[in-house]
């Protein structure tokens, strides 16, 4: 009664904390169902089978363990097994990697945990797992509970696949496991991984392992697969082999024995550290660490967070995924983790993670706020900012697209409003130096160096717009190799071709920069500003206007997209509706696009809104590779 279902696949809870998802004989999703559970710099993604990936500081650059991008058969890279010991059968407490198809699962997502229940075998097994919300640590909490009327024997495998960098085929090689003396754990390290080739993983069962083995093959039997582990189903005792040269793994085994209703639990610890000091140090504290208490205050913490706004609708599934879901994946997911089941980036966007920090200057602003000097930071001397890069390292890549520079001085628009807080405008921020893009090339991927130069962030933010004053022969800015549309990336990759969307977003951020710099007795550029806005504004509507609509932008050639003359992408969304955003649009115009956006782009009856119509196929000139999506 608790539950409403949701899409069909399960349901929240009454008040919206957890998403629960059952399924029994012959059900599956039609796609996973994700949680990204982390801290600022570790953190693991779940699915509702419970398969997914550790990571730590750098959700790409550094898996623990391995990331699969499988919607399909979404392998997991974790297993935690259970084996009867007397009669030598197999489960576990998730759907996979052993599916007992007559029995249901269920998952719990909640924010910053995950729990699976099964029971089979007269056993209930509930997996609980979360992530310490100040240490590298996945804590894996199993109760199992004897529900036979006789003693049981049964023995409790954890295991993982070691990645320690990008692939696991990549780095296998390189891995070398070893248990520690000290606290009988066993740690990994991958002296070939890069920036991150010092640090030590480590796998623990609370010190109650009593075999194990670092080596796959061994664990898994040849050409086997994880839910027919050969040593498992053989009931072979685990050799205790690890080194160099293995493909590498951890099996870490226990046994349990539980009288008729006897309950046990069963801790297993997944983590990594810079140093093997601080590996033994994280191992000693946890295994003596009041668990249900760091639960507590990861719960406290999401609580205090996601409470801050409370949003009322008549839609009560929209007010459960705006008062909590949305902003827990915006900081779990988006922000700390840059990762997903559909990519696994790693890196800051200098636009992403700019646009995502906007939703969180209420619930957490100092996020924000340091994100947008972190942003700052990746400007290049020039003005222009790389499109993307990798912590810790900084290495990233430079481009010619038109935008991504312009989200700084928005977003810092968009924070001012919030908070008032004008002192971070005073922030005193590092360039970047590094070789500019030479004629012709459309990007460039290296590290660059930080520079001596430095400026407040005002300066950062009007450097930014006074690289991007330059505008076309419609008067219109250049559009580069993409506008926020990453995927229209030959519209302007010659230089000449311009974007109207671009030309309302610009609009908005110069008219209120020049509000600022008024303020801050920077005359000249004010006047400047306002000017440039002047002549933007009377462009827009001579050669952006279409008739019905706002064109979307001009090709390198002068042809117009978004256009009733094109025969694909005739209209566009982004460029009516940010004419209405921008307040720049003429208002019986504004009211025209829109309403245009309704004829053509609303489909009421499937739910859907168009971002543009008809889709790009065969028309030329080729927009980019916006041709190849769906």
């Amino acid at each position: 009664p608790d539950l409403e279902f949701f899409n069909g696949l399960g349901g929240f809870t009454a008040d919206g904390r957890e998403y629960v998802t059952i399924l029994g004989e012959g059900q599956w999703t039609p796609a996973p169902w994700i949680n990204v559970i982390a801290n600022p710099s570790f953190g693991f993604q779940v699915s509702e089978s419970g398969s997914g990936y550790t990571w730590s500081l750098n959700s790409r650059e550094n898996q623990i363990t391995p990331w699969s991008n499988d919607p399909v058969s979404d392998p997991p890279g974790e297993t935690i097994y259970m084996r009867d010991e007397d009669s030598g059968e197999l489960w576990g407490p998730t759907l996979l990697p052993i599916r007992e198809e007559a029995l249901p699962y269920t998952a719990r997502h909640g924010q910053g945990y995950s729990r699976f229940e099964h029971t089979s075998h007269e056993v209930t097994l509930d997996l609980l797992q979360f992530v310490s919300l100040t240490d590298p640590i996945k804590i894996s909490r199993l109760s199992i509970r004897n529900r036979s009327d006789r003693s049981r024997r049964l023995s409790v495998t954890a295991y993982v696949e070691w990645v320690l960098g990008v692939s696991r085929s990549g780095s296998a090689p390189f891995v070398v496991t070893e248990i520690d003396e000290e606290t009988g754990a066993m740690f990994a390290r991958n002296a070939w991984n890069n920036e991150f080739a010092g640090r030590v993983a480590f796998a623990d069962m609370s010190g109650q392992q009593t075999a194990w083995t670092g080596d796959r093959t061994e664990f898994f039997g040849r050409n086997a697969t994880p839910d027919h582990p050969a040593s498992l189903e053989r009931g072979d005792r685990l050799s205790g082999k690890v080194g160099a040269g293995l493909d590498p793994c951890a099996a870490l085994q226990t046994i349990v024995e539980l009288r008729a209703g006897g309950r046990a639990e069963i801790v297993f610890f997944l983590g990594e550290a810079a140093t093997h000091e601080e590996a033994r140090r994280l191992v000693a504290l946890y295994r003596g660490v009041d668990l249900d208490g760091t639960l507590r205050s990861v719960i406290k913490h999401w609580d205090d967070v996601l409470g801050t706004v409370q949003v009322t609708t008549p839609d009560r599934a929209m007010n459960l995924m705006l008062n909590r879901w949305l902003l827990y994946q915006t900081l779990a997911c988006r922000v700390w983790s840059r990762s997903a089941f559909y990519q696994a980036g790693g890196a800051y966007g200098f636009r992403d993670q700019l646009q995502d920090v906007m939703a969180l200057m209420v619930a957490q602003r100092d996020i924000a706020r340091a994100q947008l000097l972190r942003a700052a930071a990746r400007q290049f001397v020039e003005g222009d900012v790389q499109h993307w890069w990798h912590p810790p390292s900084g290495r990233g890549v430079r481009t010619h697209i038109s935008d991504d520079l312009l989200w700084l001085p928005y977003v810092v628009i968009q924070y001012l409003e919030v908070t008032d807080d004008f002192g971070l405008l005073d922030e005193v921020v590092p360039f970047l130096d590094g070789p500019t893009l030479a004629a012709g090339q459309e990007d460039s991927y290296f590290e660059p160096k930080v520079s001596a130069q430095t400026a407040t962030l005002f300066e950062h933010c009007a450097r930014a717009l006074h690289r991007s004053l330059v505008v076309g022969r419609h008067g219109l800015p250049l559009i580069g190799t993409g506008d926020w549309n990453d995927g229209m990336k030959r519209v302007g990759s010659a230089g000449n071709g311009e974007s109207i969307w671009l030309g309302w977003f610009l609009h908005t951020i110069l008219w209120e920069f020049a509000r600022l710099a008024q303020a801050r007795g920077e005359h000249p550029r004010a006047e400047r500003w306002r000017l440039h806005v002047s002549a933007l504004k009377a462009s827009l509507e001579r050669d952006g206007w279409d008739g019905e609509w706002y064109r979307r932008a001009y090709f390198d050639d002068g042809s117009p997209l978004g256009s009733a003359t094109n025969t694909e992408c005739r209209i566009d969304s982004i460029a009516q509706s940010w004419g209405i955003i921008s307040g720049g649009a003429e208002p019986a115009r504004g009211a025209r696009a829109m309403a245009a956006v309704e004829k053509h782009l609303i489909r009421r009856a499937e739910g859907l809104a168009l971002l543009f119509k008809p889709p790009f196929d065969h028309a030329s000139p080729a927009p980019g590779y916006i041709k190849g999506y769906p």
